[in-house]
């Protein structure tokens, strides 16, 4: 029994749902399906859920926002158009986004993730219906109803352990199941979204808790690539990765999958494969626990920009009871996360997201870290990048990191930072953020 998750731009057309429905129905062993809501269907158009969000933000600064509303509503009246289906399903659509608009706005952010899981709510219903009218057996399934149940933390939800055994209880349907992604309910019965790429997390839930033989990812792509496209024209497909390798290079900025979403899958030890809804017939990427190592050291390089470092000097660090603990203090009463913390015997340096550190907080840490920790230098640096090397089979290889480096220092291009976890599964090199391309394409020439 597969597990099939489909993405928003898989689903932003009547054209791709007849896509949709040619790939469950040739094959009997997809049995479950998840849905995202409408993505784009070119580049200038907008996603159905950034106009529910722009719905919802509307509504609740007091304006009407049943216009825009409409102009969501007319996003699936076309595709149930394009399909030949009964205006009675799009009337049911309107009257539950009508509801969702005009609901309660005592909790504001709860508002919101309530009117934008309608998003996947609704077209999970309206692809149900397109594969009743095509003859095939198939129903909708509230998330609800199901068993779906998550933690109550706006903006961390997590998935509670019963739901698993609840979710069960889908094998024993006799057709397709057709279930929205994206959103859970609270034991209270109140809708929590996921993250952002949320499909993927639920049908990652749905793998584990049905204890499905395969989960199935269709995106818009033939394979995970070893970098991105964008970046090296024409990079190598990668055809079998391990979901550590997998969650490294999505951290990293790799966008097929959002890095918490396997979790749930590689608990359960079910692989996932990601195939192209456009070309399904391409191989694809498969993602296991272990793979041989037979590709080389290195299985692909991800970058993303937008960090700052912190770097903190003091002579003896290393002999102070609790300078780590009393530092990281200091962030957290800034309400700010590290991502990195490379040190020496009298430096350490911090790793943040920039964005999470405006210029009054940035001068609160140095004042503090400066005051209370008595260091003796305090350097902040904006604009970096982070390149991430990654593979399973560096551990067994050596001279990566030395040929990596040199890669780099071929190219002219300054190497600020590395640091290597304790796995040595990815190596980590900090560059100059208008350095990020190039320093990419000169490791991918290295070890591909």
């Amino acid at each position: 029994m597969k597990v099939v998750k489909f993405g928003g731009s898989s689903l932003a057309s009547g054209e791709q749902l007849k896509k949709v429905f040619h790939i469950v129905s040739e094959d009997p062993q997809r049995k479950i399906v998840v849905v995202s809501a409408p993505g784009k269907r070119n580049p200038e158009d907008s996603k159905v859920t950034d106009l529910l969000i722009a719905c919802a933000k509307r509504q609740l600064a007091g304006s009407s926002a049943e216009s825009l509303l409409e102009e969501v509503v007319e996003r699936y009246a076309l595709i149930a158009d394009e399909l030949g289906l009964e205006e009675d399903v799009i009337e049911e659509i309107r009257n539950n986004f009508l509801s969702l608009l005009h609901a309660g706005q005592e909790e504001p952010k709860r508002y919101i993730d309530a009117l934008k899981a309608g998003g996947e709510d609704n077209n999970a219903k309206l692809v149900a219906a397109y594969f009743e009218s095509r003859g095939i057996e198939a129903e909708y399934a509230d998330p609800k109803e199901a068993g779906l149940i998550v933690t109550d933390e706006s903006g961390f939800t997590r998935v509670l352990p019963e739901s698993y055994q609840r979710l069960y209880a889908l094998r024993e349907k006799t057709g397709i199941v057709v279930f929205p992604g994206f959103f859970g309910y609270t034991e209270n019965g109140e809708v929590l979204t996921f993250s952002r790429s949320g499909s993927d997390i639920t049908g990652s839930i749905l793998a584990n808790g049905t204890k499905a033989d395969l989960y199935e990812n269709f995106t818009d792509v033939d394979a995970v690539y070893a970098v991105n496209p964008q970046v090296v024209p024409q990079p190598k497909a990668i055809r079998e990765l391990t979901y550590r390798e997998m969650r490294e290079l999505s951290y990293a900025g790799f966008s097929v999958f959002h890095d918490e979403a396997l979790i749930p899958a590689f608990r359960a030890g079910i692989p996932v494969q990601i195939k192209n809804t456009n070309n399904p017939d391409a191989q694809g990427t498969r993602i296991v626990n272990k793979r041989d190592n037979t590709n080389g050291p290195v299985i692909g390089i991800a970058s993303d920009t937008g960090f700052c470092s912190i770097y903190i000097s003091k002579y003896l660090m290393n002999r102070e009871l609790g300078f780590g603990r009393r530092l990281l203090h200091i962030l957290e009463d800034n309400g700010v996360s590290y991502e990195h913390i490379p040190s020496g015997i009298d430096d350490v340096t911090l790793i943040l997201r920039q964005c999470q550190m405006d210029e009054m907080a940035e001068l609160e840490i140095t004042r503090r870290i400066t005051e209370e920790l008595q260091a003796d230098e305090v350097i902040v640096e904006h604009d970096l990048a982070l390149i991430m090397v990654v593979g399973e089979g560096m551990r067994h290889n050596v001279g990566t990191t030395a040929r990596a480096s040199r890669a780099l220092a071929e190219a002219k291009i300054n190497i600020e930072m590395i640091n290597q976890g304790s796995s040595e599964v990815s190596m980590m090199f900090a560059v100059k953020g208008e350095a990020e391309e190039k320093a990419v394409q000169a490791l991918y020439h290295e070890f591909f």
